[in-house]
């Protein structure tokens, strides 16, 4: 009998409206001998810019999500949720450091890994597509240029309820991204984890030759190298699983 796998377990804290990032995690990680993903959720319903939706994504509930993924003694924990993009991804940094402190497990986040991806893979100018309302995705815009990354082109959909993200179609998200592709940007981001954009990115960089950047896959992503293992045993969901 051969050598078993070293087993790989990822933690994700997932917004508890998304039925998106879950199916797609088990999927990228399904030819990645010994890995798998575990799941805990914190209350996330609606995206907005307000006092209540801000108070969704504070660190008490974050922390505790942690300490029950620490029980399952995963090897890293990842906040796979983009609400830094539009908070300031100070906020995530501040959750990440706070999370390893409680539970001496390596964290990450998903809006951390799509800008530390950006940066390794030299990108400055970058397109966006999301669900989004309008004065969220100008917020997203905002905190990317302050970063040092020129939006040159959008699309959004004004959606405000997190479970209605999960209906958008593949097609749709296609034909956003064609539109902003356009711009000629370096990158496109597919730019929320409850749509259905990781299985979009390899048929699109073909046709496109732009690099794209589903949320979910750069969680995963950071996921694997949090946790000591290559990214690179993801095959066919797009050239971000190629960078390290």
């Amino acid at each position: 009998m051969g050598a078993t796998p070293r087993r790989v377990l990822l933690g994700m804290i997932t917004p508890s409206s998304n039925t998106v990032l879950e199916p797609v995690c088990a999927e990228l990680l399904r030819g990645v001998p010994g890995a798998s993903a575990h799941f805990a959720r914190v209350r996330v319903t609606h995206i907005a810019l307000s006092d209540a939706a801000d108070a969704q994504f504070g660190a008490a509930p974050m922390l505790e999500a942690a300490s029950l993924l620490a029980d399952a003694r995963v090897n890293s924990i990842c906040w796979n949720g983009t609400s830094a993009s539009w908070l300031g991804l100070e906020r995530d940094a501040t959750v990440c450091a706070a999370i390893e402190r409680q539970t001496g497990v390596p964290a990450v986040s998903a809006s951390l890994a799509t800008t530390d991806l950006m940066r390794r893979a030299g990108v400055t100018r970058f397109g966006l597509v999301s669900p989004y309302t309008g004065d969220v995705q100008a917020r997203i815009v905002a905190n990317y240029a302050a970063l040092g990354f020129e939006c040159v082109a959008e699309r959004h959909l004004d959606i405000a309820e997190n479970f209605a993200f999960s209906n958008v179609s593949e097609a749709d998200l296609a034909g956003m991204a064609r539109d902003v592709a356009a711009a000629r940007p370096q990158a496109i981001s597919i730019l929320c984890t409850n749509l259905r954009g990781a299985g979009l990115a390899a048929a699109l960089e073909a046709e496109l030759g732009t690099f794209m950047l589903d949320s979910t896959s750069c969680a995963v992503w950071a996921g694997l190298r949090a946790a000591g293992a290559d990214p690179g045993a993801v095959k066919g969901w797009g050239r971000l699983f190629g960078i390290s």
